[in-house]
C-alpha cells in the first residue's frame, strides 16, 4: 500500500482546536512527499480532510515560520491559477549516528532527508561507552562545524546558511528530554541555546541569514536495546555496554534532544519514509552482525521491550555453534561464519532461510537487504535470498536497499519523523 492511500484509512485531518499539531504535521507530511513540484492548498484539504480554512491557517503559519514556501502555480479548471506550496528543507537540520561495532558515521541532514554532511572513523565497541562516547561527541561537533561552513558534505550546504544549534522538537517517549519545544503550529525555529564545550559552528558574518536549528540527535546501535529507556542492552560481544545511559549521556553532553533505537529500526523507519514504501516489509541488515527492522502497516514494529526483529538470535540449528549472545546455532552465528569462510553464496541461502521465517510469519509485501556484507556481493545475496523463498513457494519480492548510509540516515529519521507525524 502506498503512502498517499494511508492518509485516507488513517491520517486524516480532524478539524478540533486541540489537534492543531497533529494537523500541522499533516500537511508538513505532504509537502515532504510533494517534493519540488510542490501540492496546492485544495489538493491539502481534499487529503487531509481539513477544511480549507483550516488548511490556509496552517499554511500561513509555516510560511511565516519558513517551513513552507511558494513553488509557483498551477492551471485550474475555473477561476485564477492555484498557488503550489513545498517544504523548505533547509528550515531545520538533524543529526544522524550510526554506532557499530567497528566503525562511526554521522552525517546531517535537512528536513527532506538529504544529506548535506558526512563523517566517518573506526570505533571500538569494545572500549566501553566513555571513549566511544567522547568519539561520538567529538564528531558530532565537528560535522556541525562542517555543515554550518558549507563544506564536508557530499551534497554541499544546500539552501541553507548552516545549522544553528537551537531548540528541537518534543521527540516521544524514546528520546530525552530536549532543551526546546516541540515543533507544531505555535513556535518558530528560532535558534537556541549552544552546543556545550568544543568547538562549535561557524555561522558566519552577522548579515547572513538566521541558521536554521538543528532538531536533535538520533543514534542507532546494535541491540538489543530499550528505545523508551534509551540504554542499550547486553549487545552481543559487549556486555559492558548494558544499562549504560546512552541517551541520556550524549543529551548531557551535547545540549540537544538525543533519540536511541537499533540499527535495523533506524534503516527500517528511513526506507518506510520513503514516496514507494511498500506497507510491509522487513530490511534485513548484514554487517557485523545479522538483524532485522520490521514495518508493519506503514509504522517501525518495535515490540514493547524494543525486542522485535532479532532474527540474529533465531536458533536454526539445535546442536548449531555457540553464539555470543548465549544460545546456538543462532542464525547470525552461521551466516558469520560462511561470510568468514569466503563462501558468500551460504551466507546467501542462511540469510534466505530467516528471511523466509519472517515471512512466513508476518506476510509481509518485500525483504530489502542491506548492510555492508550484501552491499559488497548485493546479486549474491538478493539472488541466494530469492532462491530460497522460491523453493519454499513464496512469491515475495526480494531487492536491496542499496543507499550506503541507510541507517544513519535512519537515525537522522528518528528525530524529523516526529514532525512529520510518523
Amino acid at each position: 500500500m502506498k503512502r498517499e492511500q494511508r492518509y485516507t484509512r488513517s491520517l486524516a485531518g480532524v478539524n478540533v482546536p486541540a489537534l492543531r499539531s497533529h494537523n500541522a504535521a499533516l500537511v508538513l507530511d505532504l509537502l515532504r512527499t510533494a517534493g519540488e513540484a510542490g501540492i496546492s492548498r485544495l489538493e491539502l484539504a481534499e487529503r487531509t480532510g481539513l477544511t480549507p480554512q483550516a488548511v490556509s491557517k496552517i499554511t500561513a503559519r509555516l510560511r511565516a515560520e519558513g517551513l513552507a514556501a511558494e513553488a509557483g502555480h498551477r492551471a485550474s479548471t475555473g477561476g485564477k491559477p492555484r498557488t503550489v506550496l513545498r517544504l523548505v528543507p533547509s528550515a531545520g537540520h538533524a543529526v544522524g549516528v550510526h554506532l557499530d561495532r567497528d566503525e562511526l558515521t554521522t552525517l546531517l541532514t535537512d528536513l527532506a532527508g538529504t544529506v548535506v554532511a558526512l563523517r566517518r572513523r573506526p570505533v571500538d565497541l569494545g572500549e566501553g561507552a566513555g571513549p566511544v562516547l567522547d568519539a561520538v561527541t567529538e564528531e558530532v561537533r565537528a560535522l556541525l562545524t562542517d555543515g554550518a561552513a558549507g563544506g564536508g558534505g557530499p551534497t554541499g550546504a544546500g539552501e541553507s546558511p548552516g545549522p544553528a544549534l537551537g531548540p528541537g522538537p518534543a521527540l516521544g517517549p524514546g528520546s530525552a528530554p530536549g532543551p526546546g519545544p516541540a515543533l507544531g503550529p505555535g513556535p518558530a525555529l528560532g535558534p537556541g541555546p549552544a552546543l556545550g564545550p568544543g568547538p562549535g559552528p561557524v555561522l558566519g558574518p552577522a548579515s547572513t541569514p538566521a541558521p536554521a536549528p538543528v532538531l536533535g540527535v538520533g543514534v542507532a546501535m546494535p541491540g538489543p536495546l530499550d528505545h523508551h529507556a534509551g540504554v542499550p542492552g547486553r549487545v552481543t560481544g559487549f556486555p559492558s555496554w548494558d544499562g549504560y545511559p546512552v541517551r541520556d549521556e550524549l543529551a548531557r553532553r551535547l545540549g540537544l534532544p538525543v533519540v536511541l533505537d537499533k540499527d535495523t529500526n533506524a534503516a527500517a523507519l528511513g526506507l518506510a519514509l520513503g514516496p514507494e514504501s511498500p506497507g510491509s516489509f522487513a530490511y534485513v541488515h548484514l554487517g557485523t552482525g545479522l538483524g532485522a527492522g520490521l514495518v508493519l502497516g506503514g509504522a517501525p514494529l518495535r515490540g514493547d521491550r524494543t525486542g522485535a526483529g532479532e532474527l540474529g538470535h533465531q536458533t536454526v540449528q539445535l546442536d548449531g555453534p555457540p553464539c555470543g549472545c548465549g544460545g546456538r546455532g543462532c542464525l547470525e552465528v552461521l551466516c558469520l561464519a560462511a561470510v568468514a569462510r569466503g563462501e558468500l553464496p551460504e551466507a546467501a541461502r542462511i540469510l534466505g532461510a530467516g528471511a523466509a521465517n519472517l515471512v512466513r510469519l508476518l506476510d509481509i509485501d518485500q525483504v530489502l537487504l542491506g548492510g555492508r556484507v550484501v552491499l559488497g556481493a548485493p546479486e549474491v545475496f538478493a539472488d541466494g535470498a530469492r532462491e530460497v523463498l522460491a523453493g519454499l513457494g513464496l512469491p515475495t519480492p526480494v531487492a536491496v536497499a542499496s543507499a550506503p548510509q541507510a541507517v544513519a540516515v535512519g537515525a537522522a529519521w528518528l528525530v524529523l519523523a516526529p514532525i512529520f507525524g510518523q
